[in-house]
């Protein structure tokens, strides 16, 4: 009896594993979140690290897209690539929002547009069906000027901005700035990270997610 109590308990178990619910989570964002300077991108880009480190019950898709601006009117706005029409299709549970380095440039910061196309995006990301949850990232530093992108704008434009509508929105905050500004040694060209330092942001991610 004893036994056959057991196994009943065993395979309940194995059945309710079987129809766990995956979570989708989608990561949005720039060269940084796509993997740029990698040497193999499609096994080392933080968003596949961060799905080895959450598991079997998630689902992570890569949506990031060198070069692109949160800004509509910036060189590359993100809201005219294919990864942005990728989110919608996938349909996530949880988006990561990592925009914002590129929009430093000087040709595209204008703060008052940055912050009126977030808001624009986070309201966009809300239609979609099953209500993800969505958050939002500071940046990783930018270690030393490069192309135009620098730390100065994003310490003292982008990053009250992204903190100001996670607050009005009531969204989680990951905070990719202070948890990487250590890691000056892991970003070769001062902007991108390297294996080493794409598997600490994975991590710092998996954290807020797990937390909930």
């Amino acid at each position: 009896m004893k036994t056959s109590y057991f196994l009943f308990l065993f395979f309940a178990f194995l059945l309710s594993s079987c129809f766990h619910k995956i979570a989708r989570v989608a990561c949005v964002g720039d060269s940084i979140t796509e993997g740029y300077g990698l040497a193999v991108q499609s096994k080392t880009a933080y968003p596949v690290i961060l799905n080895n480190i959450l598991g079997t019950r998630y689902s992570v898709l890569n949506c990031g897209r060198s070069a692109t601006t949160l800004q509509k009117k910036g060189d590359f706005p993100y809201w005219i690539s294919k990864e942005f029409s990728n989110v919608f299709a996938y349909k996530p549970n949880i988006i990561i929002i990592k925009l914002g380095t590129n929009d430093t440039k000087p040709q595209n910061w204008h703060a008052d547009a940055y912050e009126k196309d977030y808001q624009a995006l986070i309201d966009t990301l809300h239609t979609i069906s099953n209500h993800p949850k969505i958050y939002v990232c500071l940046p990783v530093p930018v270690f030393k000027t490069e192309w135009g992108i620098n730390d100065s704008t994003l310490v003292h434009g982008v990053i009250p901005i992204v903190e100001r509508l996670a607050q009005k929105n009531e969204l989680a905050v990951i905070d990719l700035y202070h948890g990487m500004n250590e890691e000056a040694a892991n970003f070769p060209d001062n902007v991108h990270p390297n294996e080493k330092a794409a598997k600490v942001m994975a991590g710092i991610i998996a954290d807020k997610i797990i937390q909930k």
